[in-house]
């Protein structure tokens, strides 16, 4: 195995805290990946991973080399891929939540595939929070406020959002005219548990220049957007949701939509990246042309 080889299957160890996972990652036998640390680390003269029985860290001169090799690595690809008529090629891990992944990025990527055929994509989706550095994953597209200083983000739209309960609900409920309303009239909302703290998610309205926030009883509380607008439909309560995933049940009657005059607050999309990884060339290509390919913004 040469350097650079050598180099990227440390750089993986570094980020998946396991030599299995690495090996898996890179496609590469366990004992392969193991004999090209200890080759590693005897030509540089250091010990560069710490093990233990439940996962590997970097030593303080592992950090360093790490920081190294990752700019030497990104180097290296620039280069090939400046001399590589056919551009960006390999593998490519992203996440992306579930319902966007069907709504808004599968009917776009047939564009991005011809452009770069070279790129063989891993596509993940689902509700929960990702850990990018830990799982593997090279980038993911999320929706909502981002928490995490240690992602660089680029941000790819925004999108409307909606009030909205079912036929049924409204029949047994009434149709709030004002915000207060809800409250005095006893509504119910499906509580929706928040992916990053597990709490139940208020419902927001903009009014009078204030975002307003509100949570009302739930007999019924999920973890997963398409559990959140089955809900909505059987008739347990008001969601909010983007329009994008309402508006077909608005146009046949399945939905209702409520308090149009109080939206809720717009919700940002953003694609991100660990700050600690250099981008590779196929990841530069895909953040590009996600950060054209989106829905322009809505209000």
């Amino acid at each position: 195995m040469d350097r650079f080889d050598a180099m990227r299957v440390f750089a993986r160890i570094v980020e998946r805290r396991s030599f299995t996972r690495a090996a898996e990652d890179l496609d590469l036998p366990r004992a392969t990946v193991t004999d090209a640390i200890k080759a590693l680390e005897a030509r540089l003269g250091v010990r560069l991973l710490q093990r233990t029985t439940r996962q590997v860290a970097p030593t303080l001169e592992g950090e360093v080399f790490y920081g190294r090799c990752l700019r030497l690595i990104a180097d290296l690809e620039d280069a090939e891929g400046a001399f590589r008529e056919a551009g960006p090629r390999g593998p490519l891990r992203i996440d992306v939540h579930g319902t966007m992944a069907r709504h808004l990025l599968f009917p776009r990527l047939p564009n991005f595939l011809a452009r770069y055929p070279g790129i063989e994509l891993d596509v993940s989706e689902g509700d929960r929070y990702v850990d990018l550095v830990r799982e593997g994953v090279d980038c993911a597209v999320r929706a909502g406020e981002l928490r995490d200083s240690d992602l660089v983000a680029r941000r790819l739209t925004t999108l409307a959002e909606a009030t909205a309960a079912s036929p049924d609900y409204c029949a047994r409920h009434g149709m709030p005219a004002r915000v207060d309303a809800l409250q005095a009239d006893g509504h119910l909302m499906i509580g929706f548990h928040s992916t990053a703290t597990g709490a139940v998610l208020p419902l927001e309205f903009q009014q009078d220049g204030r975002v307003r926030t509100l949570v009302l009883p739930s007999q019924v509380r999920v973890r997963g957007a398409d559990s959140y607008l089955g809900a909505a439909l059987a008739g347990f309560g008001i969601v909010q949701s983007p329009r994008y995933r309402l508006d077909a049940y608005f146009a046949d009657g399945r939905l209702v939509p409520l308090l149009e005059a109080f939206p809720p607050t717009p919700t940002p999309v953003n694609i991100v990246y660990a700050r600690t990884r250099l981008p590779s060339p196929r990841l530069r290509a895909f953040i590009d042309w996600a950060s054209g390919a989106f829905p322009p913004s809505t209000p």
